[in-house]
């Protein structure tokens, strides 16, 4: 018998404006999953059961009154905790904010909203969003689904760990690193990181190195799409801007159409870190290789120009977006090894030598974008192996070991960051043990639309989004 988890979020959709169902029929399922399974999977950090049935409530009355905000309307979607959400606690994983309630909502919140999707609350993510892995001390470990021993991924890893185990249809994360493709890769799901500009991060957050984007986790790449369409509008003075879609079009319609013969630069060498590939993430990549050679695309290796001071100037510009922060200085030591260490390094950093590294990453990125600039898509592996064990990368008594742990696990990610690409993981692999394995896909830049319609020709060809963990 299917239940109203197994279906997507734009079937979801469907059912409510058919009144098939209700907003607050769809709501309370999955809260009545989240009390039962949220603590086991470490997904969410708080739970807002009571504003959520106010507003399936009020959509529900929209519906009897023919009015649709959107083709979400009805659908559940929590927001990562990194967010402030008004008069919602958003605690930024830490112990130290454990009681914030901000006053205002993020652009994105809003637009989510005001789309008509229903908050069933904030998701679980590492303090302050820095580390590949969510593990932190307001929440238990967000776990993927398929191993329960092993990580959900970070810093979006509460959000995939709620849409992969049915705890919600599709989630709100955020990526300057990989934070949204690394826990799509570790729990089998759709990670989209659109491109710089494309989703705006006001009204508080600042821009100052084009890192960070808003993304979305899915079970498959028309939700994804769907969620991209409500996130993708802009908020006046923004500092970055990608090209709006020609009028008509959506980006769920272009998850529609069907690419043309495609050129597909593939590489699995680490370009952020010295690392060494898994083998069962390269049999993944092969795998993925031929998949497209069937689908009639013409596929060729890449070496992208990366030169050896790329790492040191990233390190450089995320340590010291690490101390952007606001913390009492008297609660600094509540704070997370990891993040103390980060913070530490970052405060050592001067106004010059932070202005260079940014300047300096925007060149290579130059590079790199001209590099690539006769493939319609680069693939790679999302991680340089499967999820590892919970607590395999966190080490509080050597930070920075960890840091460097971090780096080796997700060699790939961050390069889009860096560049502004758009990028997706898929989960296209598996091992033998049954665990996901994630390929990245990366369109031109701004090319999100063109992204979407390979993304979804390959999961045509593959389709994942029935494959689901124990426990579903």
């Amino acid at each position: 018998m299917t239940e109203l988890h197994d279906l997507t979020a734009l079937e979801q959709a469907a059912a409510v404006r058919d009144r098939d169902v209700s907003s607050l029929e769809l709501t309370d399922h999955y809260l009545a999953r989240i009390d039962k399974l949220s603590e086991t999977v470490g997904a969410f950090i708080t739970v807002t059961a009571d504003l959520a049935r106010e507003q399936a409530r009020a959509l529900d009355d929209e519906v009897r009154r023919g009015e649709l905000r959107s083709p979400l309307h009805g659908v559940p979607v929590p927001v990562k905790d990194l967010n402030l959400t008004a008069g919602v606690r958003t605690t930024f994983g830490s112990t130290v904010f454990a009681e914030s309630v901000p006053e205002v909502d993020d652009h994105v919140v809003s637009l989510l909203r005001d789309a008509g999707t229903v908050l069933l609350g904030k998701t679980n993510t590492p303090e302050f969003g820095l580390p590949c892995y969510t593990e932190n001390a307001v929440a238990p470990p967000a776990r993927t689904p398929w191993d329960l021993e092993r990580m959900g991924g970070g810093s979006s890893g509460g959000a995939a760990a709620a849409v992969a185990a049915g705890l919600a249809p599709v989630a709100h994360g955020n990526d300057g690193g990989g934070s949204v493709r690394i826990p799509a890769s570790c729990c089998g799901l759709v990670g989209l990181k659109p491109s710089r500009g494309r989703v705006s991060g006001g009204p508080i957050k600042g821009d100052v190195s084009g890192l960070p984007v808003e993304g979305v986790l899915a079970r498959t790449v028309r939700d994804a799409a769907a969620v991209l369409d409500v996130m993708a509008v802009p908020m006046a003075g923004d500092p970055f801007w990608a090209p709006p879609l020609p009028d008509g079009q959506t980006f769920l319609s272009h998850a529609e159409l069907t690419p043309g013969r495609l050129r597909v630069g593939r590489f699995a060498a680490p370009v952020i870190a010295e690392a060494t590939v898994h083998p069962e993430v390269l049999a993944a990549y092969e795998e993925a290789s031929r998949l497209f050679e069937s689908l009639g695309h013409d596929v060729e290796d890449v070496t992208l120009p990366f030169p050896p001071w790329t790492v040191p100037l990233f390190e450089t510009v995320w340590t010291v977006l690490a101390t952007l922060m606001p913390v009492d200085p008297a609660r600094e030591a509540e704070l997370q090894p990891l993040t103390r260490h980060l913070r530490a390094r970052g405060r050592e950093v001067d106004g010059s030598a932070f202005a260079l590294a940014v300047i300096g990453l925007q060149v290579i990125a130059r590079q790199v974008i001209v590099a690539a600039s006769t493939y319609d898509v680069l693939l790679s592996p999302t991680l340089a192996q499967p999820p590892l064990p919970v607590g395999a990368i966190r080490d509080t008594t050597d930070p920075a070991r960890d840091f460097e742990d971090n780096k080796r696990f997700t060699p790939f990610t961050a390069l889009y960051n860096l560049t502004g690409q758009p990028a997706v993981s898929l989960p296209l692999g598996w091992t033998a043990a049954g665990l996901p394995v994630g390929m990245m896909l990366a369109g031109r830049p701004a090319g999100d639309a063109a992204l979407l319609t390979v993304a979804a020709q390959i999961e045509a060809a593959v389709p994942w989004h029935r494959r689901r963990p124990a426990g579903w």
